[in-house]
């Protein structure tokens, strides 16, 4: 019997290595850091900010897209004695002018190291204000 057109069919796909298998997802998500040199360089809001235990660094969690489509350009932190602004700047590679890149969300992340220690500080999205 053949299956139902009308019905939706999904499967999960895993890139490794230049490979595709049908298993689940990595879990967690992917280390990055700034690679600079984007076209189109625009904010982009994140997700999470998880400070370190001593509270000198700070993991930023958001949601991407493929490279070389889409890359971490830069991030600007701005300290004050209330609050600590992260802002995360995206962009596409400036050699990646002629490439397509399959649309997919990919959850990546970066750390960036604080001046001074967090302490009460509250940490703020800089793309949202």
């Amino acid at each position: 019997m053949s299956p139902n057109p009308d019905h939706a069919v999904t499967s999960t796909i895993v890139a490794t290595g230049g490979t595709s298998s049908p298993t689940a997802p990595a879990t967690g998500p992917s280390p990055t850091r700034p690679k600079g040199h984007t076209i189109n360089t625009h904010k982009v809001r994140w997700e999470k900010a998880k400070p370190t235990r001593d509270g000198r660094k700070i993991k930023v969690i958001w949601w991407s897209g493929v490279e070389p489509c889409t890359v971490l350009d830069h991030v600007k932190v701005r300290e004050t004695s209330k609050r600590v602004t992260i802002t995360l700047y995206e962009g596409t590679a400036a050699n990646a002018r002629d490439v397509a890149c399959i649309e997919i969300a990919l959850q990546k992340t970066t750390t960036v190291k604080l001046k001074s220690p967090l302490g009460k500080r509250k940490i703020v999205d800089g793309a949202r204000s």
